[in-house]
């Protein structure tokens, strides 16, 4: 078994042959366009059409859909997915666990919050903002135990 080559058997039966990034370790498929400078974590999967610029660091267990642009020196942390025909542009950074739709325009610049959603169609605008993590369930607070005597 070649360590530089995953084929991936889909739902429908079809099977793609992805190639292991030389930075990271991530899977790129059939005619993705990767700069050699990105780093592509491990698990991650580009997928075919898409292209991500110089510069770039993408996190572990992503996964970049067909046609989406991602410009230079953008940071996307870990388990984002990024839909198809998405553009983004250079030095944004999306938070890990964040979801962005497909046709989605991300401009120059902006930060997008761990957690997020972004709708399919959707624009994100430097200057405005994106939608935070929901708040924490808030959890009474003990009285009184387990303090530490000073």
């Amino acid at each position: 078994m070649n360590g530089k080559f995953v084929s991936v058997e889909d739902d429908a039966g079809k099977v793609t042959r992805y190639v292991r990034h030389g930075n990271g370790g991530g899977l790129v498929a059939p005619g993705a366009v990767v700069a050699e400078s990105a780093r592509i974590g491990a698990m991650t999967y580009v997928e075919q059409g898409a292209q991500i610029g110089p510069g770039c660091r993408i996190g572990h267990g992503s996964w970049i859909d067909r046609e989406a642009r991602i410009g230079e020196r953008t940071v996307v942390g870990d388990g984002v997915r990024i839909g198809r025909a998405t553009v983004i542009g250079s030095r944004v950074h999306i938070g890990s666990h964040s979801r962005i739709g497909s046709g989605v325009l991300i401009e120059h610049g902006v930060h997008v919050h761990a957690d997020s959603t972004v709708p399919d169609g959707g624009q994100v605008l430097l200057g405005s903002r994106t939608p935070e993590r929901a708040a924490a369930r808030k959890r009474p607070h003990r009285s009184g135990r387990g303090r530490i005597a000073a």
